[in-house]
């Protein structure tokens, strides 16, 4: 009975040549980190000691994320996309100093809530199957600039004001009566180190140095879940 043809809403709507919607979602974001390792550290009475402070980013939290959506069909299948996008979230990092213990001797942490907000601009082939009945399964891939808007500030780590994903998702669009949904699930990894590596110099506080010079690279990720309204 699942195979039965129905009624179609919105018959018609996969054939204009350009339309647009409107998106929501969540997300949660990412980085792969590249620890140096071992590295001298010069203390304040000259003297050279070897430390070791490793990175990593230890939860995920979740955030939101809002934009607009233009697709401009190419063929029956194959459609463009482009989805301005707004991303507010956060990376919780944890910083691990490895020759040094607490009273109870625990190694010695440090934490840093790294606070983003992107305005993104990804441009998407969306490559879509045969409509059955009221929806229609497809798959996207395609690149996504993205701009950082938060500010400079004193903490460990600092990203770079811009950046650039590779992404890859997937999504089916049901047709309501009224408009379409269309729920995707989207995966974007860096194509380059995310990291301002010229922060050390800007901190006023010499003694975060150790923990923003403990990583040398940083790949930023991110799991999206969006509902798109067209």
């Amino acid at each position: 009975m699942a195979q039965e043809r129905r009624p179609q809403n919105k018959p018609y709507i996969d054939l204009r040549p350009l339309h647009f919607g409107i998106s929501v979602g969540f997300h949660i974001q990412d980085i792969e980190l590249q620890n140096v390792g071992p590295q001298l550290v010069t203390m304040d009475d000259g003297t050279v000691v070897e430390e070791t402070v490793v990175c990593d980013q230890d939860t995920w939290n979740p955030g939101f994320s809002v934009g607009v959506l233009a697709d401009q069909r190419l063929s029956q299948h194959l459609s463009l996309r482009l989805q301005p996008t707004m991303h507010f979230g956060t990376k919780h990092l944890v910083f691990r100093h490895l020759n040094r213990v607490d009273a109870d001797g625990k190694v010695l942490e440090q934490t840093q809530d790294m606070k983003n907000t992107y305005i993104a601009f990804p441009i998407d082939l969306k490559f879509s199957a045969e409509r059955f009945n009221n929806y229609r399964p497809y798959i996207t891939a395609g690149i996504n600039p993205m701009i950082n808007l938060t500010s400079k500030n004193q903490d460990q780590l600092q990203l770079k004001r811009f950046d650039a994903m590779v992404e890859i998702g997937l999504g089916c669009d049901f047709y309501l009566p009224f408009f379409k949904l269309i729920p995707e699930l989207k995966f974007s990894y860096s194509l380059s180190d995310a990291l301002d590596h010229g922060h050390a110099d800007e901190l006023t506080d010499a003694t975060k140095r150790i923990y923003t010079n403990s990583v040398s690279s940083g790949h930023a990720k991110m799991v999206t879940l969006t509902f798109y309204f067209e």
